[in-house]
């Protein structure tokens, strides 16, 4: 059985050969401590932490990104990514993530030899390969390195570790791009993103620690965690009121709760047909 430092020196040891590091930085827990195992591995002008700012992103999580970079005392860099001006992407296949990530890690690519970095690293772990992740194709082409992967690290040990490391996104609430409110095969426009945006905004600043507003045209289908399920019944006038305000004709409390990919049912559902795959030409 190992320790936690020993997994954390294994964990520097696949990236010390790259001599330097590019992080993508999301602000969630997983790229949160491939960051600090970065800042661990290399001298902290060897790192350079991007995070990948758009419309899919919460605004608050920005701040939040920010300042734990600022506590490493590495470089931040914010870069403006479009990915709904490509019509591969908006249209929402069940492959969109890989139109994201093929994009932004190409661009991660080149920045990093532009500035002589060695890699470009994520903070993918080892559960990442039980679900439908269409972005980890994109990761394996440009030969992004997952240090937390390849160490077989899954989701429980990242936030022992990160707790281990003090990282105050160790218990953080799973959060993933907005474009995963919305089922396959519905166009995403600002418009629609600005609706979620506004309303998963709301629900943070009352307090619900995990929940997703989850895009079906004129309804919002919101999950909270169970603990919260309680509370959200108890609070639904004032929640039913703000996401009416915000665009939506109708709003329904999910009785099964949150679920990490929920949207992705479609997909696993007997007999029924995968939502199209547009062709990835490489």
């Amino acid at each position: 059985m190992y320790s936690i430092e020993e997994r954390l020196k294994e964990l520097e040891g696949l990236l010390v050969p790259h001599g330097s590091a590019l992080v993508a930085y999301s602000g969630g827990v997983d790229s949160s401590l491939a960051l600090a195992v970065a800042a661990r591995a290399f001298p902290r002008d060897s790192v350079l932490a991007v995070t990948s700012n758009n419309e899919t992103y919460l605004p608050s999580e920005l701040n939040l990104a920010r300042d734990f970079v600022d506590s490493l005392g590495v470089e931040h860099l914010v870069v403006n990514t479009r990915e709904l001006d490509n019509p591969n992407y908006a249209s929402n296949p069940a492959n969109r993530c890989y139109f994201c990530k093929s994009t932004l890690y190409s661009d991660l690519a080149k920045l990093a030899e532009e500035r002589g970095f060695g890699c470009v690293v994520d903070g993918a772990n080892a559960d990442d390969a039980g679900d439908h992740r269409p972005g980890r194709k994109a990761a394996g082409e440009i030969g992004v390195v997952s240090p937390l992967s390849l160490a077989g690290v899954d989701k429980a040990e990242v936030r022992e570790m990160a707790k281990f490391l003090g990282l105050p996104s160790w218990d953080k609430p799973a959060l993933a791009c907005l474009s995963s409110r919305f089922p396959y095969g519905q166009e995403i426009t600002p418009e629609k993103l600005a609706q979620v945006t506004r309303a998963e905004e709301f629900m943070r600043t009352r307090g619900f620690r995990q929940v997703r507003v989850r895009h079906h045209g004129d309804i919002a289908r919101l999950e909270v965690g169970p603990e919260e399920m309680e509370r959200a019944f108890a609070e639904r006038e004032e929640i039913a009121a703000e996401l009416l305000d915000a665009g939506f004709l109708h709003v329904a409390l999910d009785l099964s709760g949150y679920r990490s990919g929920s949207l992705n049912a479609a997909l696993k559902k007997p007999g029924k047909k995968p939502k199209k795959m547009l062709p990835v030409v490489s």
